[in-house]
């Protein structure tokens, strides 16, 4: 288990034979967890469960140990390579699960967008305030050129009538 946690993987006790007669161990096979694929989700003994994203990649990893007559453990089957990347850690153990530290990456830069969302609604709230009050103005400064335009045509037609 050490070795595994060096090199940057987790075991999985895969299967143990143990003596009829007095219940020891003879043989014990040990994989790397991501050895085979996830069973189905379907049960047969109740509902349907929630399918989520399986841990497994099919990894052949393993290696197999058995118990001689002389009470010898003998490694009998070694598969070294793995068929995914290994994440090994300085003291060999992980301080945040890699889905803990993707959550807290990601709730991190949540809040940065959150943050950044709530600057451009006060900017755009300050330059739509801008423009109500630009836009007031100009109302005003047209209705004033309208009002000179029409005592003009008033004081027109009533020199063009007399």
């Amino acid at each position: 288990m050490g070795y595994a946690r060096r090199m940057g993987f987790v075991v999985r006790i895969m299967q143990r034979r143990r003596s009829r007669t007095d219940g020891t161990t003879l043989a014990r096979r040990l994989g790397c967890n991501k050895q085979g694929f996830s069973p189905n989700s379907k049960g047969t003994n109740g509902p349907e469960k929630k399918p989520r994203p399986s841990a497994r990649e099919g990894c052949k990893a393993t290696i197999l140990v058995k118990m001689e007559k002389s009470g010898k453990w003998v490694v009998t089957r070694f598969i070294k390579d793995h068929n995914h990347p290994l994440v090994v850690t300085a003291n060999g153990y992980s301080t945040v699960g890699d889905k803990d530290k993707k959550i807290e990456e990601l709730t991190l830069e949540l809040e940065r967008q959150e943050q950044l969302c709530a600057a451009y609604r006060e900017k755009l709230f300050n330059f739509m305030n801008n423009v109500e009050e630009q836009t007031e103005e100009l109302s005003s400064k047209i209705q004033v050129i309208v009002d000179n335009i029409r005592k003009v045509e008033s004081e027109m037609l009533k020199s063009f009538l007399q």
